[in-house]
Protein backbone atom coordinates (compact mmCIF):
# COMPACT_ATOMS: atom_id res chain seq x y z
CA UNK A 1 0.00 0.00 0.00
CA UNK A 2 2.85 2.36 0.89
CA UNK A 3 4.45 1.58 -2.51
CA UNK A 4 1.22 2.39 -4.35
CA UNK A 5 0.85 5.65 -2.45
CA UNK A 6 4.37 6.66 -3.41
CA UNK A 7 3.70 5.87 -7.08
CA UNK A 8 0.46 7.88 -7.04
CA UNK A 9 2.22 10.79 -5.34
CA UNK A 10 4.99 10.75 -7.93
CA UNK A 11 2.51 10.65 -10.78
CA UNK A 12 0.64 13.61 -9.29
CA UNK A 13 3.84 15.70 -9.14
CA UNK A 14 4.82 14.85 -12.71
CA UNK A 15 1.34 15.72 -13.95
CA UNK A 16 1.54 19.05 -12.17
CA UNK A 17 4.86 19.78 -13.84
CA UNK A 18 3.48 18.96 -17.27
CA UNK A 19 0.56 21.32 -16.75
CA UNK A 20 2.78 24.12 -15.51
CA UNK A 21 0.83 24.28 -12.21
CA UNK A 22 3.80 24.00 -9.84
CA UNK A 23 4.78 27.65 -10.33
CA UNK A 24 2.14 30.32 -10.03
CA UNK A 25 3.28 32.94 -12.58
CA UNK A 26 1.38 36.00 -13.67
CA UNK A 27 2.93 37.09 -16.97
CA UNK A 28 1.56 40.62 -16.71
CA UNK A 29 4.83 42.54 -16.62
CA UNK A 30 3.60 45.78 -18.16
CA UNK A 31 4.32 47.18 -21.59
CA UNK A 32 7.89 48.48 -21.23
CA UNK A 33 11.31 46.94 -20.67
CA UNK A 34 14.85 48.22 -20.17
CA UNK A 35 18.30 47.36 -21.51
CA UNK A 36 21.88 47.20 -20.37
CA UNK A 37 25.20 45.67 -21.36
CA UNK A 38 25.83 43.98 -24.68
CA UNK A 39 22.93 43.13 -24.75
CA UNK A 40 20.30 42.31 -22.11
CA UNK A 41 16.62 43.22 -22.29
CA UNK A 42 14.69 42.75 -19.05
CA UNK A 43 11.51 43.49 -17.12
CA UNK A 44 11.01 43.37 -13.37
CA UNK A 45 7.92 43.63 -11.23
CA UNK A 46 6.91 43.56 -7.58
CA UNK A 47 4.21 41.59 -5.79
CA UNK A 48 5.54 39.07 -6.44
CA UNK A 49 9.17 39.91 -7.22
CA UNK A 50 9.82 38.46 -10.67
CA UNK A 51 11.78 39.16 -13.84
CA UNK A 52 11.88 38.22 -17.47
CA UNK A 53 15.11 38.70 -19.38
CA UNK A 54 16.56 38.05 -22.81
CA UNK A 55 20.34 37.96 -23.03
CA UNK A 56 21.43 38.25 -26.65
CA UNK A 57 24.76 36.60 -27.43
CA UNK A 58 25.68 37.88 -30.87
CA UNK A 59 28.96 39.38 -32.12
CA UNK A 60 29.04 43.20 -31.85
CA UNK A 61 25.45 43.46 -30.60
CA UNK A 62 24.83 46.75 -28.83
CA UNK A 63 21.87 49.08 -28.49
CA UNK A 64 23.77 51.63 -30.57
CA UNK A 65 24.09 49.05 -33.36
CA UNK A 66 20.34 48.42 -33.35
CA UNK A 67 19.57 52.10 -33.91
CA UNK A 68 22.37 52.78 -36.40
CA UNK A 69 21.39 55.36 -39.01
CA UNK A 70 22.83 55.88 -42.48
CA UNK A 71 24.66 59.22 -42.32
CA UNK A 72 23.70 60.07 -45.91
CA UNK A 73 20.00 59.18 -45.98
CA UNK A 74 19.18 59.53 -42.29
CA UNK A 75 17.32 56.20 -42.49
CA UNK A 76 17.78 53.14 -40.29
CA UNK A 77 20.50 50.81 -41.52
CA UNK A 78 18.24 47.87 -40.60
CA UNK A 79 14.51 48.55 -40.54
CA UNK A 80 13.45 44.91 -41.00
CA UNK A 81 12.28 42.72 -38.08
CA UNK A 82 15.21 40.96 -36.40
CA UNK A 83 14.70 37.37 -35.26
CA UNK A 84 16.74 35.96 -32.38
CA UNK A 85 16.72 32.19 -31.89
CA UNK A 86 16.46 31.26 -28.20
CA UNK A 87 18.64 28.19 -27.72
CA UNK A 88 19.20 27.67 -24.02
CA UNK A 89 22.82 28.66 -23.45
CA UNK A 90 22.87 31.06 -26.44
CA UNK A 91 20.37 33.91 -26.39
CA UNK A 92 18.86 32.93 -23.06
CA UNK A 93 15.30 33.86 -22.13
CA UNK A 94 14.80 33.55 -18.36
CA UNK A 95 12.02 33.74 -15.84
CA UNK A 96 13.10 34.25 -12.23
CA UNK A 97 11.41 34.90 -8.91
CA UNK A 98 13.07 36.53 -5.91
CA UNK A 99 12.76 37.40 -2.26
CA UNK A 100 13.08 41.16 -2.98
CA UNK A 101 13.30 43.70 -5.81
CA UNK A 102 15.70 42.19 -8.41
CA UNK A 103 16.44 45.36 -10.40
CA UNK A 104 19.92 45.87 -8.84
CA UNK A 105 20.98 42.40 -10.03
CA UNK A 106 20.91 43.24 -13.73
CA UNK A 107 24.12 44.38 -15.37
CA UNK A 108 25.68 45.26 -12.04
CA UNK A 109 29.39 44.50 -11.63
CA UNK A 110 28.88 43.98 -7.90
CA UNK A 111 25.31 42.68 -7.44
CA UNK A 112 23.78 42.91 -3.94
CA UNK A 113 24.24 39.77 -1.87
CA UNK A 114 20.89 40.02 -0.07
CA UNK A 115 18.74 39.30 -3.15
CA UNK A 116 17.87 35.61 -3.31
CA UNK A 117 16.71 33.86 -6.49
CA UNK A 118 13.89 31.49 -5.61
CA UNK A 119 13.17 30.13 -9.10
CA UNK A 120 15.37 30.30 -12.19
CA UNK A 121 13.93 28.91 -15.39
CA UNK A 122 15.48 29.14 -18.83
CA UNK A 123 13.41 28.62 -21.98
CA UNK A 124 14.86 25.89 -24.17
CA UNK A 125 13.21 27.21 -27.34
CA UNK A 126 11.54 30.26 -28.80
CA UNK A 127 12.16 33.25 -31.05
CA UNK A 128 12.71 36.86 -30.02
CA UNK A 129 11.42 39.34 -32.62
CA UNK A 130 12.88 42.86 -32.41
CA UNK A 131 11.46 45.77 -34.36
CA UNK A 132 13.17 49.17 -34.57
CA UNK A 133 11.32 52.31 -35.67
CA UNK A 134 12.59 55.84 -36.21
CA UNK A 135 10.55 59.03 -36.04
CA UNK A 136 12.24 62.29 -37.02
CA UNK A 137 11.01 65.86 -36.63
CA UNK A 138 12.42 69.37 -36.78
CA UNK A 139 10.56 70.62 -33.68
CA UNK A 140 10.12 73.97 -35.41
CA UNK A 141 6.66 74.72 -34.04
CA UNK A 142 4.82 73.72 -37.24
CA UNK A 143 3.13 70.28 -36.95
CA UNK A 144 4.59 67.81 -39.44
CA UNK A 145 1.18 67.17 -41.02
CA UNK A 146 0.97 70.88 -41.92
CA UNK A 147 4.35 70.82 -43.67
CA UNK A 148 3.32 68.59 -46.55
CA UNK A 149 1.67 70.60 -49.31
CA UNK A 150 1.44 67.40 -51.39
CA UNK A 151 -1.28 66.31 -48.97
CA UNK A 152 -0.03 62.72 -48.69
CA UNK A 153 0.62 63.35 -44.97
CA UNK A 154 2.58 60.15 -44.44
CA UNK A 155 5.95 61.96 -44.26
CA UNK A 156 7.61 59.21 -46.28
CA UNK A 157 10.55 60.54 -48.33
CA UNK A 158 9.54 58.15 -51.09
CA UNK A 159 6.23 59.98 -51.57
CA UNK A 160 7.81 63.34 -52.45
CA UNK A 161 7.25 65.48 -49.36
CA UNK A 162 7.33 69.26 -49.66
CA UNK A 163 10.76 70.94 -49.73
CA UNK A 164 10.05 74.67 -49.97
CA UNK A 165 13.64 75.86 -50.27
CA UNK A 166 14.88 72.93 -52.37
CA UNK A 167 17.80 72.23 -50.05
CA UNK A 168 17.20 68.47 -49.98
CA UNK A 169 15.64 68.53 -46.51
CA UNK A 170 11.84 68.16 -46.54
CA UNK A 171 9.95 70.84 -44.63
CA UNK A 172 8.89 68.51 -41.81
CA UNK A 173 12.60 67.97 -41.04
CA UNK A 174 13.82 71.45 -41.97
CA UNK A 175 14.39 73.92 -39.14
CA UNK A 176 14.58 76.69 -41.78
CA UNK A 177 11.81 75.99 -44.29
CA UNK A 178 12.49 78.92 -46.62
CA UNK A 179 16.28 78.65 -46.49
CA UNK A 180 16.88 82.24 -45.34
CA UNK A 181 19.07 81.24 -42.34
CA UNK A 182 16.42 82.40 -39.88
CA UNK A 183 14.89 79.50 -37.97
CA UNK A 184 11.23 78.70 -38.68
CA UNK A 185 10.59 78.67 -34.92
CA UNK A 186 11.72 82.32 -34.82
CA UNK A 187 9.80 83.37 -37.91
CA UNK A 188 6.39 82.06 -36.80
CA UNK A 189 6.36 84.20 -33.67
CA UNK A 190 3.51 86.72 -33.77
CA UNK A 191 3.85 88.25 -30.30
CA UNK A 192 0.51 86.61 -29.48
CA UNK A 193 -1.39 89.48 -31.03
CA UNK A 194 -4.70 87.59 -30.90
CA UNK A 195 -4.14 86.48 -27.27
CA UNK A 196 -4.78 82.81 -27.98
CA UNK A 197 -1.20 81.66 -27.23
CA UNK A 198 -1.11 79.84 -30.56
CA UNK A 199 1.35 81.27 -33.10
CA UNK A 200 -0.16 79.15 -35.88
CA UNK A 201 -3.40 81.11 -35.89
CA UNK A 202 -1.66 84.40 -36.62
CA UNK A 203 1.55 83.61 -38.48
CA UNK A 204 3.91 86.55 -38.73
CA UNK A 205 3.89 88.22 -42.16
CA UNK A 206 6.02 91.33 -41.77
CA UNK A 207 5.61 92.70 -45.30
CA UNK A 208 1.96 91.62 -45.53
CA UNK A 209 2.46 89.99 -48.91
CA UNK A 210 0.35 86.96 -48.00
CA UNK A 211 3.41 84.76 -47.47
CA UNK A 212 4.21 84.05 -43.82
CA UNK A 213 7.77 84.90 -42.82
CA UNK A 214 8.78 81.28 -42.36
CA UNK A 215 8.15 80.69 -46.09
CA UNK A 216 9.24 84.15 -47.32
CA UNK A 217 12.80 84.68 -48.59
CA UNK A 218 12.50 88.50 -48.30
CA UNK A 219 10.59 89.08 -45.09
CA UNK A 220 10.49 92.90 -45.21
CA UNK A 221 10.16 93.17 -49.03
CA UNK A 222 13.07 95.62 -49.28
CA UNK A 223 14.61 93.90 -52.28
CA UNK A 224 17.42 92.30 -50.28
CA UNK A 225 17.06 88.62 -49.51
CA UNK A 226 16.78 87.87 -45.80
CA UNK A 227 19.74 85.49 -46.00
CA UNK A 228 21.97 88.38 -47.17
CA UNK A 229 20.91 90.90 -44.51
CA UNK A 230 23.80 90.32 -42.11
CA UNK A 231 26.47 92.49 -40.60
CA UNK A 232 30.11 91.45 -40.66
CA UNK A 233 31.26 88.99 -39.66
CA UNK A 234 28.56 86.71 -41.09
CA UNK A 235 27.42 83.95 -38.76
CA UNK A 236 24.54 82.47 -40.81
CA UNK A 237 21.96 84.13 -38.58
CA UNK A 238 20.31 87.37 -39.79
CA UNK A 239 18.08 87.33 -36.72
CA UNK A 240 20.86 88.70 -34.51
CA UNK A 241 21.82 91.68 -36.73
CA UNK A 242 20.36 95.04 -35.60
CA UNK A 243 21.01 98.56 -36.84
CA UNK A 244 17.87 99.84 -35.15
CA UNK A 245 17.96 98.23 -31.67
CA UNK A 246 14.20 97.65 -31.80
CA UNK A 247 13.99 95.55 -34.96
CA UNK A 248 16.30 93.13 -36.76
CA UNK A 249 17.56 94.35 -40.14
CA UNK A 250 15.90 91.49 -42.04
CA UNK A 251 12.51 92.75 -40.79
CA UNK A 252 13.27 96.44 -41.27
CA UNK A 253 12.40 97.79 -44.76
CA UNK A 254 14.58 100.82 -44.04
CA UNK A 255 17.70 98.67 -43.73
CA UNK A 256 18.88 96.77 -46.78
CA UNK A 257 22.65 96.49 -46.41
CA UNK A 258 23.88 93.41 -48.21
CA UNK A 259 26.47 90.89 -47.05
CA UNK A 260 26.04 87.96 -49.45
CA UNK A 261 25.68 84.66 -47.63
CA UNK A 262 28.21 81.93 -48.30
CA UNK A 263 26.71 79.02 -46.32
CA UNK A 264 23.56 77.62 -44.77
CA UNK A 265 23.40 77.02 -41.05
CA UNK A 266 23.51 73.48 -39.67
CA UNK A 267 20.10 71.82 -39.32
CA UNK A 268 19.52 69.75 -36.16
CA UNK A 269 16.98 66.97 -36.73
CA UNK A 270 15.42 65.35 -33.68
CA UNK A 271 15.37 61.54 -33.69
CA UNK A 272 13.18 59.28 -31.54
CA UNK A 273 13.73 55.54 -31.80
CA UNK A 274 11.27 52.88 -30.68
CA UNK A 275 12.36 49.28 -30.06
CA UNK A 276 9.77 46.59 -29.44
CA UNK A 277 10.33 42.99 -28.38
CA UNK A 278 8.01 40.05 -28.87
CA UNK A 279 8.94 36.49 -27.84
CA UNK A 280 7.19 33.52 -29.40
CA UNK A 281 7.23 29.82 -28.57
CA UNK A 282 8.42 30.19 -24.97
CA UNK A 283 8.93 26.80 -23.31
CA UNK A 284 10.19 26.72 -19.75
CA UNK A 285 10.51 23.32 -18.02
CA UNK A 286 7.20 23.84 -16.21
CA UNK A 287 5.59 26.69 -18.16
CA UNK A 288 4.57 26.99 -21.78
CA UNK A 289 3.39 30.21 -23.38
CA UNK A 290 3.21 30.66 -27.13
CA UNK A 291 3.52 34.44 -27.29
CA UNK A 292 4.80 37.09 -24.93
CA UNK A 293 4.85 40.78 -25.80
CA UNK A 294 7.40 42.70 -23.72
CA UNK A 295 6.28 46.02 -25.19
CA UNK A 296 8.71 48.83 -25.97
CA UNK A 297 12.12 49.73 -24.65
CA UNK A 298 12.54 52.64 -22.24
CA UNK A 299 16.04 54.10 -22.53
CA UNK A 300 17.46 57.62 -22.71
CA UNK A 301 19.71 56.53 -25.58
CA UNK A 302 16.68 56.27 -27.86
CA UNK A 303 16.64 60.01 -28.48
CA UNK A 304 19.29 61.67 -30.58
CA UNK A 305 19.98 64.65 -32.83
CA UNK A 306 21.62 64.46 -36.22
CA UNK A 307 23.09 67.53 -37.89
CA UNK A 308 22.70 68.20 -41.59
CA UNK A 309 24.22 71.22 -43.33
CA UNK A 310 22.73 71.73 -46.81
CA UNK A 311 25.08 72.49 -49.66
CA UNK A 312 25.07 76.18 -50.49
Amino acid sequence: MRKLLLILLTFSIVSSCDDGDIINVDFEFGDTFVACGELVFYQVKENPFESLSLQIVQPDWTLEKLIEVDITTGLLVNDEPIEIAIEGTANQFNYRSYNSNPAPLFCNDVPPSDIQINEDLSSFSGIGIINVFLLEDDNDGIPAEMEDANLDSDMNPATDPTDTDGDGIPDYLDVDDDGDNVLTSVEIEDDNLDNDNNPLTNLRDTDEDGIPNYLDTDDDNDGTLTIDEENAPADQNPANDYTDPNIADYLNPNESATLPATAYRAHPINQVFTITLRVEGIQFPTITQDVFDMGSLTDSRLTNTRLVTPEF
